[in-house]
Order: structure tokens, then C-alpha cells, then sequence
């Protein structure tokens, strides 16, 4: 398990919070969303708003499972992908990771 984190933590590199665990991961990683993005719980690595989706969801869903896609239905404006996990909600312009939302909490640029 030390060595998937290890290797989950050098393919995050480059991506520092706190609140609390949302996504527990298939080999031990989980994200915590805090108001800059996400953290890499216990690891200092983040996956902070403004990341291209390109490299942040493959790594996501490696380590989470498929994202499920929702509806754009009352998004804000520039949102063109809206992915869920387990709760765990991403936002997405074309561009850049651009918010998330739990059910009790967000930031970002969100979907209603």
C-alpha cells in the first residue's frame, strides 16, 4: 500500500489545506476539497482549482473509479463538464477544474 501511494503522490507532484476526507480511494489515497481545490489527504500534494482536466480526472478516476457525468442543467456559465464521485462533485470549463461541491459544502464555480 506505501508503494501506491508513493506512486499516486509522484504522478500528483506539483499539485499543499485542511478540512475534511471526503473520497476515500481504491488504494488508500483520498481528496479533501478545501477553498483552493483539493488536497491529497496527508500527502502536502494538491489538485488546486485552475488544473487542466487533461491531467486531474485520469488521475481521479485511477484512483476512485469512473466519475459518473451529470446534467449541466444550472451551471454557471463557462461549466462544460460536471463530474461525481461518490458526492464528491467536480466542476470543469473547458480548461480547468473550476469547483467542487459535497452535499453540505463547495467553492468554486459550481452547478446548482
Amino acid at each position: 500500500m506505501k508503494a501506491a501511494l508513493a506512486v499516486a503522490c509522484a504522478l500528483l507532484a506539483g499539485c499543499a489545506g485542511t478540512a475534511s476526507d471526503v473520497a476515500p480511494a481504491r488504494q488508500g489515497v483520498s481528496f479533501t476539497p478545501d477553498a483552493q481545490g483539493l488536497l491529497v489527504t496527508g500527502t502536502g500534494q494538491r489538485m488546486d482549482f485552475g488544473r487542466s482536466p487533461r491531467g486531474m480526472i485520469p488521475v481521479l478516476e485511477r484512483e476512485l473509479g469512473a466519475g459518473r457525468a451529470l446534467p449541466l442543467a444550472g451551471c454557471a456559465p463557462g461549466i462544460v463538464r460536471q463530474l461525481d464521485w461518490d458526492g464528491l462533485i467536480l466542476t470543469f470549463s473547458s480548461e480547468r477544474f473550476v469547483g467542487w461541491k459535497t452535499a453540505g459544502e463547495s467553492a468554486g464555480q459550481t452547478c446548482a
